[in-house]
C-alpha cells in the first residue's frame, strides 16, 4: 500500500484507525488524513433563542472558534503521530456529509486503501458517525479497511 486515505475525526473508533495506519507506515507510503466537519454544524444558527443579530454573531463566533480549536487539535495530533514515522503525509479538512466527502476524496485522488474506524457500539455514549453508509458501499471503488471499535 503506497497511498492511504485515513478518515479520522478524533473519536475512539477513529483513533483505532489511526493506530492501524501507523502500523502500516513505511518509507514510500503516503498518508492523507481526511477530517470531515459534518455539515449539521452550519444549521446550529437557526435556533429561535438567537433572536437578535448581536446574540447571533456572538454565538456564530463562539461556534467557529470551538470548531477551529477542535479541528486544529485533531490535525495537530495526527500530524505529530505521523511525523514520527517514515511516511509522507497530507491533511485535508472539508465541510459536508461525511460519506459524500469520503467518496469525493477517493474520486479526486487515487488511493490504494481507505482506513476508517467502525461506528461506536450502540451502548456507548456519543455521536454516531455517518461515514459508513450505503452511499459509501455503493460508490467507493477503493479497498476499505474498517478497524474495529476498541469497545467491541
Amino acid at each position: 500500500m503506497k497511498n492511504i486515505l485515513l478518515a479520522s475525526h478524533g473519536t475512539e473508533g477513529a483513533l483505532a484507525a489511526e493506530n492501524k495506519v501507523l502500523e502500516m507506515c513505511a518509507p514510500g507510503v503516503r498518508v492523507t488524513h481526511l477530517l470531515v466537519i459534518p455539515e449539521f454544524w452550519k444549521d446550529m444558527l437557526g435556533d429561535d433563542w438567537l433572536n437578535n443579530s448581536s446574540t447571533r454573531k456572538r454565538f456564530e463566533h463562539y461556534l467557529e472558534m470551538e470548531l477551529s480549536r477542535e479541528t486544529n487539535g485533531h490535525l495537530r495530533r495526527v500530524r505529530d503521530r505521523l511525523s514520527k514515522t517514515s511516511a509522507d503525509s497530507a491533511h485535508e479538512v472539508v465541510l459536508g456529509k461525511p460519506d459524500q466527502c469520503l467518496t469525493d476524496a477517493c474520486e479526486q485522488s487515487a488511493y490504494d486503501l481507505v482506513v476508517m474506524g467502525s461506528p461506536r457500539p450502540k451502548r456507548s455514549r456519543g455521536l454516531r458517525s455517518q461515514m459508513m453508509t450505503r452511499h459509501v458501499t455503493r460508490r467507493l471503488k477503493t479497498p476499505l479497511l474498517v478497524v474495529p471499535h476498541p469497545c467491541g
